[in-house]
């Protein structure tokens, strides 16, 4: 297959890369960034794996289901926790890890 043909997955993770890196950001500007460790940490942890999804599609790794599936699992994870917060950043992010999360599974189906 090849990486056309995985366009809108790449579009979703690195979409979710970047909002990601946004909270992440935004939640170290927070009054109680003791309360925003877990979100954080998933953030980072998001963030690099939807980077790493998204060159192993546009390359055509021989990796790319597994890679994806490890994605659409932290995404969730860390969708789950931004949904805790009621900070926009958080909520803008929880809503694209979802998003991106469904559409790796898709992919990898």
């Amino acid at each position: 297959m090849s990486h056309e043909l995985y366009q809108s997955c790449i579009d979703a993770c690195l979409k979710c890369m970047q909002v990601c890196n946004h909270c992440y950001d935004a939640c170290l500007q927070e009054e109680h960034t003791e309360m925003m460790e877990r979100c954080v940490r998933l953030d980072r942890e998001c963030a690099d794996i939807c980077a790493l999804a998204a060159q192993a599609m546009s390359r055509n790794s021989s990796f790319i289901n597994q890679v994806c599936q490890l994605c659409a699992e932290i995404c969730e994870a860390c969708g789950q926790e931004c949904q805790k917060h009621s900070d926009v950043h958080c909520q803008d992010c929880a809503k694209v890890c979802l998003e991106c999360a469904r559409i790796c599974r898709q992919m990898t189906a």
